[in-house]
């Protein structure tokens, strides 16, 4: 290991799905780390080796480190007082205002601060607005800790879900936001295995873009420029998905294919082709709530920012145009059985928040279908959400799924979904009509072998069926259509 790289004792607050992905890379990159969570249940079930999110690499990293150079614990004051970096991640959940609820934040630096009794720098590691470093900072200081015992900074995490131990380890770029030389360097020095390029020497590394030789760099900035970097970066993002999906509603009525439209707009090196997917919307816990919560802070500071308006209102509409587009291929829902593939917000994740599959799920029990749903990872949840009854079946495979079924779903971008043995699946239906909302097939492809393949923004059959279509489908031997 490199002279410069030293250990540095980090306890991480909050065992979600930052600080866990956190806490395990910092063991990883060569740190002991102590996890803390108020919640003694999922402190045990962390300690006793379960996984409680679905990500890929956590469990190979969580077995590595586990009882040696990461714990876990519930004792807020030992982790505090052992650490020299202490990073917030717990929730920030959206507020009926539309603001982050910063209250599990406050809750946190007050308990830290009645623990300290050496200097700590303080790590924002939760998405937060604009002002919140210095609230912290005057929580810590209203509990007694003189100004020099402490320092707050904000390293904000950009982690897609699915790839997040790969986004920690392979960053695009580090962002430190730091007031003193002192924290900024503590920082600097926690990033150091990965920024110097030691990390990928390792046989054992986690691989990913990143190398030796093209490290990920450091962006050193204000702790206000950190805590704008990262909403106005997910409100970006969010924004090129609700625009590609407006322009696939435009492709649609003209009859152009939105990923020949995508692929030259994404092409232009100024734009690029990420998050240019058209698709049912964007979910997940982090756009909608981000979105939500950058518009509220620039409304806080005078500035109209009606661009987000648009943003949200496109995505609640993209759902609805969605759900359309299932009515126009069925006619009438009521007495109707479907088949749902996908439930998480998007593949590679079990969570299911704002998850737009979930949305469409829950309409289509109210218009009286009957639904059999797979996702590989996100039954469980979902369960919590929607229980399972006589019209809500939850199966293990595609193909149960699709059993008999009036039409298949597919609501989130699985790899497994794009690699259906499409005869069967064409067998299995009782008609064979697919509705795409993530355009995983080739509508040439899906029309030769038999299927009714509707997609989003995508000429010929991609568009609604005629209603009355389905009924003169061809019928199998056992009676369905065929």
């Amino acid at each position: 290991m490199d002279s410069k790289i030293k250990p540095v004792s980090i306890a991480v607050v909050g065992s979600g799905y930052v600080g866990l992905v956190a806490s395990a890379c910092f063991a990883e990159i060569g740190h002991h780390v102590v996890c803390v969570d108020n919640d003694e249940s999922r402190v045990r079930i962390l300690r006793e080796g379960g996984i409680p999110i679905h990500e890929e690499h956590l469990p190979e990293l969580l077995e590595r480190y586990r009882g040696h150079t990461l714990e876990f614990t519930s004792d807020l004051r030992a982790a505090t007082q052992n650490a020299q970096a202490i990073f917030i991640a717990v929730g920030t959940p959206q507020s009926q205002t539309g603001s982050a609820d910063l209250s599990y934040v406050d809750a946190v630096a007050s308990e830290i601060a009645r623990s300290m009794d050496s200097y700590k720098v303080i790590v924002e590691k939760s998405t937060v607005p604009v002002y919140t470093n210095e609230w912290i900072r005057r929580v810590i200081e209203r509990n007694g800790v003189a100004k020099d015992m402490f320092d707050v900074t904000s390293n904000p995490e950009f982690l897609r879900e699915g790839t997040a131990i790969v986004d920690f380890l392979h960053a695009d770029r580090i962002v430190i936001g730091a007031a003193t030389e002192i924290a900024a360097n503590l920082l600097k020095q926690i990033y150091f295995p990965l920024t110097s390029g030691e990390y990928y020497r390792a046989a054992s590394a986690v691989p990913g873009p990143r190398s030796e030789q093209d490290p990920p760099p450091i962006l050193l900035t204000s702790t206000k420029a950190a805590e704008i970097i990262k909403h106005a970066s997910n409100a970006l993002l969010a924004t090129k998905i609700s625009f590609i999906n407006v322009v696939a509603n435009v492709c649609e009525a003209a009859g152009a294919d939105v990923e020949e439209v995508a692929r030259g707009i994404g092409m232009d090196t100024r734009i690029g082709p990420k998050f240019l997917r058209a698709g049912v919307g964007y979910g997940g816990s982090c756009f909608p709530k981000d979105v939500a919560a950058f518009r509220h802070v620039a409304e806080q500071v005078g500035v109209e920012f009606g661009l987000l308006h648009e943003v949200e209102k496109i995505n609640e509409e993209q759902k609805l145009r969605f759900f359309q587009k299932i009515r126009s291929a069925l006619w009438t829902f009521r007495g109707k059985k479907i088949g749902v593939l996908g439930l998480a917000f998007k593949g590679g994740t079990d969570d299911v928040r704002e998850s737009p599959a979930l949305d469409i799920v829950k309409r289509l029990l109210s218009e009286g279908c009957t639904v059999s749903a797979y996702d590989p990872a996100a039954a469980a949840r979902t369960k919590e959400v929607i229980p399972p009854g006589p019209c809500m079946r939850y199966v293990d495979d595609p193909y149960a799924a699709a059993q008999d079924a009036d039409a298949l779903l597919i609501l989130n971008d699985w790899q497994e979904f794009a690699e259906l043995d499409l005869p069967k699946l064409h067998y299995t239906l009782r008609y064979p009509i697919v509705i795409d909302g993530r355009n995983l097939y080739d509508p040439a492809t899906m029309t030769k072998h038999g299927f009714t393949y509707l997609s989003v923004g995508r000429p010929g059959l991609s568009q609604p069926l005629d209603p009355v279509a389905a009924f003169f489908l061809p019928r199998r031997r056992d009676g369905a259509r065929t």
